[in-house]
């Protein structure tokens, strides 16, 4: 049984007359005779008695058209489905995006994509690069933004979209606004407040080792907003990216010697074919001009 035979058999069934059924599906009578012939042979029966100028429906055809024209609707749902999904209308992209990711450049990219692409809808999901990574694997989400001092994974391709180094918060009167950079071995013996979050954390923890800076952890959150305000309140200092968006009374200066950058990325499952909408918003953020 294919889609044709579905369709004439509907069609019959509807003006109970095999040349006005012809005529609705654009085909010669013979072709569609042709083709009940063949579904009543896959059937097991007769579908239509003819009497003279009349035809009927037999048993047998009245049990499979709700059946057959439920076949028919779940088509002709499919192909409006697939006709939306080409020519973008009502397209979606679900976009991941890492959560440290400073929101200043990130909704420069959404105001300009949404300028350009107003049929295309963004869902975004937040989340730390593993979980993001995974989401990808699974197809859950489409594409994502995010960096890893690591690399990613192999069945993850990357696309470099913007560098920022990494600067150290503290708050108003500290010793570090008197200066235009900051060492790393002077973070040693500050309180330090720590972003659980932060993809470069342990990277972080390498160089403070390394240059023999010992800070003392006072308080951990998963929220940039609380770290900052604790940073404002004189709590400690932490580790920000370049582009941060920093709350009232945190200031912030570049850390040297050594400096530490990260690469942010757009991301996405190597040898999935993108839909339109997916590709359409990658070509947008490649060409964004993040700095």
């Amino acid at each position: 049984m294919d889609t044709h035979h579905i369709r004439y058999f509907l069609a019959v069934c509807e003006t109970l007359n095999f040349t006005r059924a012809a005529q609705k599906c654009d085909v010669t009578q013979p072709a569609l005779s042709r083709a009940i012939q063949q579904l009543e042979e896959e059937m097991g029966g007769p579908l239509f008695r003819r009497e003279r100028n009349l035809t009927h429906l037999t048993d047998l055809a009245l049990l499979l058209r709700p059946r057959l024209q439920e076949i028919a609707d779940g088509l002709g749902t499919a192909q409006r489905e697939a006709q939306r999904f080409l020519t973008m209308d009502e397209a979606s992209v679900t976009l991941g995006i890492m959560c440290t990711v400073g929101p200043r450049r990130f909704t420069g990219l959404l105001a300009s994509f949404q300028a350009t692409e107003s049929d295309v809808s963004l869902h975004l999901v937040e989340g730390v690069p593993q979980m993001l990574a995974e989401r990808l694997e699974q197809g859950e989400i489409d594409i994502a933004i995010m960096a890893a001092p690591d690399g990613f994974p192999e069945t993850l391709e990357a696309a470099p979209l913007y560098r920022e180094q990494f600067l150290v918060a503290f708050p108003a009167g500290h010793r570090f606004a008197e200066r235009g950079e900051v060492p790393m071995a002077e973070v040693n013996g500050e309180n330090y407040l720590d972003r659980v979050n932060c993809e470069y954390q342990h990277a972080i923890d390498d160089v403070m080792q390394q240059c023999g800076c010992a800070v003392k952890v006072v308080h951990q959150s998963e929220r940039e907003d609380w770290i900052q305000n604790m940073v404002a309140g004189g709590l400690g200092i932490c580790f920000l990216p370049e582009f941060s968006a920093v709350v009232p009374g945190v200031q912030t200066r570049p850390v040297v010697e050594p400096e530490i950058w990260r690469e942010i990325c757009l991301v996405w499952k190597k040898e999935r074919e993108l839909p339109p909408a997916v590709r359409r918003f990658a070509t947008a953020a490649r060409k964004y001009p993040w700095i």
